[in-house]
């Protein structure tokens, strides 16, 4: 927090500015013009003793949210331009740049910034500053380091309204708008917190967003995390036990068997905000959004970007990323398939591993547990592959997945992704049993503390019971609105529904997370196979799984009765209601079935609709769609398909989630397309879909994946959680002993 102390302190820019001589002693003799400045305001605190240091492109409006922040904290403003370089120099600083060039205006710029010192103070760097490394590193070592992040569209606007001409490398025949875009690379460089600044917005409110923005890089108490099971009544007595984004990280599961959610909800960003990221790219977007949901104390936001930029930057086919891509009407296909795996699970999954590397302590070696319906395994052991080879060394996967309930090409996938460190083990079961038995063996703290204590090793979940999973998740359904915006398709403001094919719940929840953080989504619409008892539920508030047996359907990555996330959903509509929700799970365990009120029920009808697909009508949406435009939908996108043709009323667009390549489901892909003749060759089949010239092409990393398969093995294993326990040990004892 800030300490503020009434006092008239001496001004820098406003009133009783320091002489030139002062400044001239400041910077001969920083050290001891340091001590005098820290005597002088010892009993002032913003930040302990440092600075609050802004930074950002010439016309971000630096001096004037200085000012205006230096006034509100009732502390000293400096302004490096003004009251260090020309003070330096005896000379304008447009005059400087005529006179050395740019290359050494430069460096004498930072050998300014190194002879300087100050305490306690706002300081408004230039426009160049943070192009010397030097000097910004001798700057940061006693300040935070805010950037004002300002479309370059609008700083373009300020500067030619203000006839400024004194832009570091501004030369005829070089564009600005590629200087101001060469100079973001520095700007991510250097700072610890980002600041939004829209083009309307009044530096008094920027101002405030920058006192918000300190306050919360001080105080990592305002970011704590929950179990949806835990009772309002217990937290104040949970105090002391505060779990961050780091620990949910690496524990996956809360103790009493509930998920972890933020303790006050995901951040909220104004409409202005939204707006300010239409010019952005994908990576640039997600960083914006996951530096607001993850503090930095937790992971530095140069550290998440270095993080970001690796597992988007090479990884993905498309330079977008996750294209919008306009189907026909009013639908639109939002493709996560561009992955190394091919599907949705790779926007988090290519992340996760160095969130988890990073978060994980260096003394204890991890054990990363997975159950799979299909997709997660493959893109769980492919981004853990990636991963430096010391962090592989402490950091062991194991996924399970059912054995006879994945496509040929999600089990040759996951038999090719296998490492020392890493193994598939598939299981005579479902995806249910799975995914229950490995909550059972997470909450199981006499068999966990034996593997604590006997191999020294920790077990962590890739499923999307990790809070960490859930949030690339959130980054894509943004992107893609802001892309319809950004197309012109709609103004920013106006809703959209999204359909998305539905099984664990945590996509669908993603969007609803959107939602909540100002994405003008109107509805989403929960897409089921035949495996429908969502479907029923979001109907009829009953989660009924009394007699019902899972159906293995074309769609293998929703054949799941029994969907995880939506604890999370019921939390966030009961208003964080621990105790409900437990009682609900608690009747689910004993009884198979759980019923909401009739309120909440309200509630989530007013979130959510649902609809099912059944197998005809998922091959006749895959034909119809291949007839009409020559795109080829996957089984998972052909079902939201059919239950967006049913339930969308046609007043605004929707936006289908297409979560999956045709190629990973080549066999059903041929039969909706009436090809008689098909080879039992995975690999056969994709280059006979290939001879089709099909939009999108079919996927290389597949291809890839099946042409270097030769005779891969996996171990099976029966639907008994001591035999899940057995393979589990005897990879530790391999990897670690």
């Amino acid at each position: 927090m800030f300490h503020i102390v009434q006092y008239r302190p001496l001004r820098l820019i406003t009133q009783n500015r320091l002489s030139c001589r002062c400044f001239k002693l400041m910077l001969s003799r920083p050290v001891a013009f340091a001590q005098i400045w820290k005597s002088w305001f010892s009993s002032h605190s913003l930040v302990g003793n440092k600075n609050i240091i802004l930074m950002g492109a010439p016309g971000a409006g630096k001096t004037t949210i200085g000012r205006i922040v230096g006034q509100k904290l009732d502390c000293p403003v400096i302004d490096i331009d003004d009251d260090v370089l020309e003070t330096t120099w005896n000379m304008s600083v447009a005059e400087k740049l005529q006179d050395v060039g740019n290359e050494q205006f430069i460096e004498e710029e930072g050998k300014a910034l190194l002879k300087f010192s100050a305490s306690g103070s706002v300081i408004s760097l230039t426009g160049s500053n943070p192009m010397h490394t030097a000097g910004m590193q001798h700057m940061k070592k006693n300040g935070i380091v805010v950037y004002l992040d300002v479309p370059t569209t609008v700083i373009m606007s300020r500067l030619k309204s203000m006839k400024v001409d004194r832009v570091v490398g501004q030369s005829p025949g070089i564009p600005l708008k590629d200087i101001l875009q060469f100079r973001k690379q520095f700007y991510r460089r250097w700072y610890d917190i980002r600041v939004l600044c829209a083009g309307n917005v009044a530096a008094e409110v920027v101002a405030e967003k920058v006192l918000d923005a300190v306050k919360r890089y001080q105080n990592t108490e305002l970011e704590t995390f929950i179990s949806t099971r835990s009772a309002r009544s217990e937290r104040s007595m949970e105090r002391d036990s505060h779990k961050y984004f780091s620990d949910v990280v690496t524990e996956s599961l809360a103790p009493d068997g509930g998920l972890f959610v933020p303790e006050r909800g995901l951040p909220k960003f104004t409409a202005e905000e939204w707006q300010s990221l239409l010019e952005a790219t994908y990576i640039e977007r997600a960083q914006v959004i996951l530096e607001r949901c993850i503090h930095p104390a937790d992971i530095p936001a140069s550290k998440l970007a270095e993080i970001i930029g690796t597992a988007y930057g090479e990884n993905f086919t498309c330079s977008k990323i996750a294209p919008v891509r306009h189907l026909a009407g009013n639908q639109f296909l939002l493709e996560l398939f561009h992955g190394p795996t091919a599907s949705f699970k790779d926007f988090a999954l290519q992340m996760v591993p160095h969130l988890f590397a990073y978060c994980i302590p260096r003394s204890c070696n991890y054990l990363v547990v997975v159950a799979t319906s299909g997709d997660t395994g493959s893109a769980v052991l492919d981004g853990f592959s990636r991963l430096h080879d010391a962090d592989k060394q402490r950091i062991a996967v194991i996924n399970f997945f059912p054995e006879d309930g994945v496509s040929p090409v999600q089990k040759s996938q996951m038999i090719c992704c296998q490492k020392e460190n890493a193994w598939s083990v598939g299981v005579k079961s479902d995806f249910d049993f799975c995914q229950t038995a490995i909550k059972q063996i997470f909450t199981n703290s006499e068999y966990t503390g034996f593997l604590t204590v006997e191999y020294g090793t920790a077990l962590a979940a890739a499923n999307s019971i990790n809070w960490a999973r859930l949030l690339p998740q959130v980054v894509y359904h943004a992107s893609a609105y802001l892309d319809l915006v950004h197309q012109g398709v709609i103004p920013f403001g106006s809703p959209v529904d999204v359909c998305i094919p539905t099984g664990n719940f945590g996509n669908i929840l993603a969007a609803l997370y959107a939602k909540k953080m100002g994405i003008p989504i109107r509805r989403c619409i929960c897409a089921s196979n035949e495996n429908n008892v969502l479907t029923d539920f979001i109907r009829t508030g009953v989660f009924d799984l009394r007699g019902r047996k899972l159906i293995h359907t074309f769609s293998p990555a929703v054949d799941i009765l029994k969907s995880s996330n939506l604890e999370r959903y019921l939390h966030l509509i009961a208003k964080e209601d621990g105790q409900l929700v437990t009682q609900c799970y608690h009747q689910l365990e004993k009884q198979g079935h759980f019923q909401l009120q009739k309120d909440l029920l309200g509630k989530l009808q007013q979130d959510l609709v649902a609809g099912w697909c059944s197998e005809e009508d998922c091959l006749a949406a895959i034909h119809s769609v291949y007839s009409t435009t020559g795109y080829i939908l996957d089984t998972h996108t052909a079902v939201a398909k059919v239950v967006a043709d049913r339930l969308q009323d046609r007043t605004c667009p929707i936006i289908i989630s297409s979560t999956a390549h045709y190629s990973k489901f080549a066999p059903a892909i041929l039969r909706a397309l009436r090809i008689a003749e098909i080879n039992q060759n995975p690999l056969s089949q994709l280059h006979l879909l290939s001879s089709y010239s099909p939009l999108p092409p079919v996927h290389w990393g597949l291809l890839e994946t099946l042409k270097k398969r030769g005779n891969g093995d996996h171990q099976v294993c029966a639907a008994d959680m001591s035999m899940l326990m057995s393979h589990m040990e005897t990879l530790i004892q391999n990897h670690f002993m």
